[in-house]
């Protein structure tokens, strides 16, 4: 199952910096599970929002060229408040490099102005074409959805706000 953490693009910095929000429901089915009588988003939850929140970055930075981006590692990971239903968790990103196959950010998660999350991230940025040359239609229907996706969240608006 896939969860997308990522509601809204606030604001897009070309080519440094996104920020976006996550309103956390207490309608989110993983909250049944993770401390049901305390119910907050759980810690890994609240660094994919990260990682997603970079990968928009990264697209938007690479024109949608790759269509798979995914963490390879995350370093100096703190946890520092939790996100429980009815907060939004505003995730603040800076690119310290984006290059052709590989990105690295320092990204913090805020609620209601106080740190959540931190890390140092590093993703990896492939097409599946590059690993199996039969899976080039999956790439090409992947970046439509994802460019449909994109304007959902409100992207095309955050970068017409940004500086670009």
């Amino acid at each position: 199952m896939k969860f997308y953490l990522v509601d809204r693009i606030e604001s897009i910095t070309r080519p440094t910096g996104i920020v976006t929000t996550k309103a956390l429901s207490l309608a989110e089915e993983y909250l049944a599970d993770h401390f049901p009588a305390f119910p907050v988003l759980p810690g890994v939850m609240m660094l994919e929002a990260l990682v997603q929140s970079a990968a928009w970055l990264v697209r938007v930075e690479q024109d949608f060229a790759k269509s798979i981006i995914v963490l390879r590692s995350a370093r100096n990971v703190r946890y520092a408040n939790f996100v429980s239903p009815g907060k939004i968790l505003r995730c603040e990103l800076e690119a310290v490099e984006i290059g052709e196959g590989s990105a690295k950010f320092k990204g913090t998660g805020l609620i209601d102005g106080q740190t959540a999350v931190t890390a140092r991230l590093e993703l990896e940025c492939f097409n599946l074409a590059q690993r199996q040359e039969w899976l080039k239609g999956a790439d090409e229907q992947t970046v439509a959805d994802l460019r449909r996706q994109f304007a959902l969240v409100g992207g095309p608006q955050a970068l017409a706000a940004g500086t670009q």
